[in-house]
């Protein structure tokens, strides 16, 4: 049996207990998994109030900035019930500090070498090596040394003092200095880091931003600056590449934090949006073959993506993409010609040809061009020939279709109307044929860069990023992106303060489905197990995980499984969830009205210089909202966001064309056309015509109208009705 000295508690040299821990990780092989409670007991005063209080004296003794008039108003609730002492292990993480501060200034000035900071670094090596060797009671440390509320955010104060930039300069110099006192410095950032981490991953996003518990958003704005800089600097160096031993756990301590901290400003702001990027990274370095710095880059892009642009990495995409299809000989050259899959499709039955047709086709084939004949209601195949649009629109077409609530493969969530698969979809046969079909029809558009207008539930997108296989993974994090009300009311049971068991909860989940109610257990016999102050924590992260996992986990593995046959898992790992759903729906940018205008194709004798043309753009830019602007690109593309990179990356491109005749007396362009739109001769008043469009050609075809009025009223009556077209 281990029975620490009495003197440990009454003295507060930190190298009295390293031999302790020492003696304690040599009797591992000894029967530690039977003698770990009755270890833990005695062992878990060293993560206790009252010695973690005496040995971070120190630092816990610094004064941080007040603001009394912020800090009256942020006080927290005196109701009874908010009034009633948790009984939880989590009391002090789950609590809202009474003082809420200004940010301390890391202006630098401490000693390195004073008693003060050797002693603050003795204390961290003790608790750091207690977290290596006590590796099965990890989290129990962790949670005692973050029940403090003032510890973290008062250590980071006093690494502040270290120097500049949170003493980024004497930190990154300890790198590469292996002196027994650069790893005791180390050793304390790397506490902070643990530990800071353990913490942000189990508030939630109300203690986050709302409560500010811990941490103030400044001081993640200046930490996450820091852990930016000092990952950068360790990637960038080649100090990753080679690191082992301390050097590699050290990297995955700050990394972690960092990504924690990047995954939370993806999800919700607290940082301006070029916060993260490196202006010192060359871009250009990402396309280059044989320079030196390229495998620096792609270990940039393996761990730190975002410090890259957003546009770079989409251009670094759509290389891959591009390099792809050249390899599998996809791309027409002069000697060669890629196969083509020739498929008929009914209007009626689009979702049933395209799915009969499609899912047996192999991967490249999928990949490959596809070619589509459409047979219109009166079985009569229709006219044109497919160049890349018709296939655009059978796809939009298709996609329209399946993502369609009403059909009940994909539901949307209640507050912002996102997509993510319907837990009752098995109610249709093959249903999960049906998802991974889906799963390679979306993979196609990303594939081919035809943006859909798509919007995905967070979550979902998490998923099919693979972020949900992460440890640092919170599905409490992403549950207010499904139901935020739902959402609401689990957190409410954390802060509850009374007796949880009151409330009548017990480990379960009921269901209504299709007007039955069924009881889903979160563990076996959940259902007769009560919901206690003990267990509520857990209560809360297993019904999330269940809402978004557990009950949709075989429809999203049939969608990850036909998307990841068309886009490899490693091409959209360097974007966050945000990033993702741009680069399938658009830029959620304003539509930018001179760079669509400058890659705008005309035919039918319009050009840039004819006056309804002129008119046109003098009506978009003046006359129309930024909704109206976005119907009229919805009009023409069939999307309402512009092209990730640009309209110079649409495809086919946007075009104009002069018509003098109704839709279905056009045969395209003719001389006539042309010599009409070209001297504005027309045959009658074309007033009565409003303008049409072919989607699946980005074409907006538009009479030659007489009247700025006019065009004003027919364009803007078109786009509001959105009519439909049939391939002319």
């Amino acid at each position: 049996m281990l029975v620490l000295p009495k003197y440990v508690c009454a003295k507060v040299q930190p190298h009295s207990l390293a031999p302790v821990l020492g003696w304690f990780s040599q009797t591992v092989d000894y029967g530690l998994n039977e003698s770990m409670p009755l270890l833990t007991k005695q062992l878990q005063h060293l993560w206790g109030v009252h010695l973690i209080r005496i040995l971070f004296s120190d630092v816990l003794s610094k004064k941080l900035l007040e603001n009394p008039e912020a800090a009256h108003a942020a006080a927290p609730s005196t109701s009874p019930q908010n009034s009633l002492p948790m009984k939880s292990l989590f009391k002090r993480a789950f609590q809202k500090s009474a003082s809420v501060r200004n940010i301390l200034k890391p202006v630098g000035g401490k000693r390195v070498d004073s008693a003060e900071v050797q002693k603050v670094c003795s204390v961290c090596v003790l608790y750091q090596m207690a977290l290596t060797t006590l590796t099965q009671i990890r989290l129990q440390i962790l949670t005692g040394l973050t029940y403090l509320d003032d510890l973290l955010p008062k250590l980071w104060a006093f690494i502040c003092e270290l120097g500049p930039q949170g003493g980024l300069k004497l930190f990154l110099e300890c790198l590469n200095n292996d002196t027994e006192e650069s790893k005791r410095l180390l050793a304390m950032l790397m506490l902070f880091c643990d530990c800071s981490r353990h913490l942000i991953t189990i508030l939630d996003d109300i203690e986050v931003y709302e409560e500010q518990v811990s941490f103030k958003l400044e001081e993640l704005v200046t930490i996450s600056s820091f852990l930016n800089s000092f990952v950068f600097k360790m990637v960038w160096d080649g100090i990753v590449e080679n690191a082992k031993g301390e050097t590699l756990e050290l990297f995955h301590s700050v990394h972690g934090w960092l990504m924690v901290l990047y995954e939370r400003d993806c999800r919700r702001r607290f940082a301006l949006e070029d916060h993260w990027l490196r202006k010192d990274l060359k871009p250009s370095l990402l396309f280059q073959e044989l320079d030196k710095d390229r495998k620096r880059a792609q270990l940039v892009l393996q761990y730190i993506p975002h410090v890259i642009p957003h546009k770079n990495r989409v251009l670094l995409f759509r290389n891959m993409v591009t390099k792809e299809k050249e390899k599998l000989g996809l791309v027409e050259t002069s000697s060669a010609s890629p196969h083509v899959t020739h498929i008929t499709i009914r209007r009626s039955r689009m979702l049933e040809d395209g799915y009969e047709q499609l899912r047996q086709l192999s991967q490249n084939a999928m990949k490959g061009v596809i070619r589509v004949k459409f047979v219109n209601d009166l079985g009569v195949d229709e006219a044109g020939i497919d160049q890349d649009g018709v296939f655009k629109e059978f796809l939009e077409e298709i996609i329209k279709k399946v993502f369609d609530p009403a059909l009940n493969l994909f539901k949307t969530t209640s507050g912002d109307e996102r997509l993510y698969p319907s837990p009752t979809s098995y109610i249709h046969e093959n249903y999960l044929q049906l998802f991974e079909f889906v799963g390679k029809m979306l993979g196609k558009a990303v594939y081919e860069g035809i943006v859909v207008d798509v919007p995905f539930a967070s979550f979902f997108l998490s998923q099919l990023l693979g972020h949900h296989h992460s440890i640092f993974y919170s599905s409490v994090d992403e549950l207010p992106s499904l139901d935020s009300e739902f959402y609401k009311n689990l957190t409410s049971i954390k802060r509850y303060d009374g007796d949880t068991s009151d409330l009548g909860l017990t480990l379960s989940y009921d269901e209504d489905v299709m007007g039955q109610l069924v009881c889903h257990e979160l563990v076996p016999g959940g259902k007769t197990m009560p919901v206690t102050n003990e267990n509520k924590i857990s209560y809360i992260h297993l019904m999330a995980h269940f809402r978004m996992h557990t009950q949709i986990k075989n429809q999203t593995a049939a969608f990850i499984s036909g998307f990841r046959s068309i886009i490899k898992p490693e091409w959209i790992r360097m974007f966050s969830a945000p990033e993702l759903q741009r680069l399938i729906s658009g830029d959620n940018a304003e539509i930018d009205l001179e760079d669509l205008k400058k890659h705008t194709v005309y035919y039918g004798g319009f050009h840039g210089s004819h006056r309804v043309i002129i008119w046109l753009w003098d009506i978009l830019a003046h006359d129309f909202s930024p909704d109206e602007r976005a119907m009229f690109l919805k009009f023409v593309t069939s999307c309402s966001r512009p092209p990730l990179l640009g309209f110079a990356y649409l495809k086919p491109p946007f075009s104009i064309r002069c018509v003098e005749v109704s839709d279905d007396q056009d045969t395209g362009d003719t001389l006539g056309s042309v010599l009409r739109g070209f001297f504005t001769i027309r045959k009658k008043e074309p007033g009565g015509r409003l303008p049409t469009s072919s989607t699946c050609f980005n074409l907006l075809k538009l009479p030659n109208y007489s009247k700025k009025s006019v065009l004003r009223e027919k364009l803007r009556y078109a786009i509001s009705m959105n009519t439909g077209f049939e391939l002319s």
